[in-house]
């Protein structure tokens, strides 16, 4: 097995996790934001690090995200004490549609799958224009082109 292929099972694996510590049904794109957050791996470390991003950090942009979306449905986490959610029972093994798509983002850009790194996939996770991640990243104040073009910064010349 590559050591992309090692990478890429590690951050699902982990990403599985972190979606039943939330409860959740499936495994979306931010879990394996937090999932890339977690791993330690060199270069997307250093990127998340350069904005201000770790794993308790985007934790924390996950719970501003999760409070300014009831809030916009008029519903406000101060008046209603929710308690955090249940851990699942079983380790959720179905990726969501946000995942499928960061996956398929990360993968799209490289020509050749040899030419797969980890910052392609947190490039597939970060690329998203809708959803969680970017509401999360903008909450927290994190410039999603800058964030970007950093990530780019880190691949060699020859590969997107």
């Amino acid at each position: 097995m590559a050591a992309i292929d090692h990478y890429i099972n590690t951050i699902i694996d982990q990403g599985g996790h972190e979606a039943q510590q939330d409860g959740s049904a499936s495994v979306e794109a931010h879990h394996l934001l937090l999932a890339i957050a977690a791993e330690q791996e060199t270069g997307t470390h250093q990127v998340l690090a350069s904005v201000g991003l770790d794993h308790q950090a985007i934790r924390d942009a996950l719970d501003k995200e999760f409070e300014h979306s009831l809030g916009a449905a008029g519903v406000s986490l101060a008046t209603f004490a929710l308690p955090r959610p249940s851990s699942a029972a079983e380790r959720p093994t179905q990726m969501g549609a946000s995942a499928k798509l960061a996956l398929e983002r990360g993968f799209a850009s490289v020509p050749r799958k040899k030419d797969l790194r980890p910052a392609h996939l947190l490039l597939g996770i970060v690329r998203a224009q809708v959803g969680t991640v970017p509401r999360a990243l903008a909450l927290a104040g994190v410039d999603q082109a800058d964030l970007v073009v950093r990530i780019l910064d880190t691949l060699p010349d020859d590969g997107e």
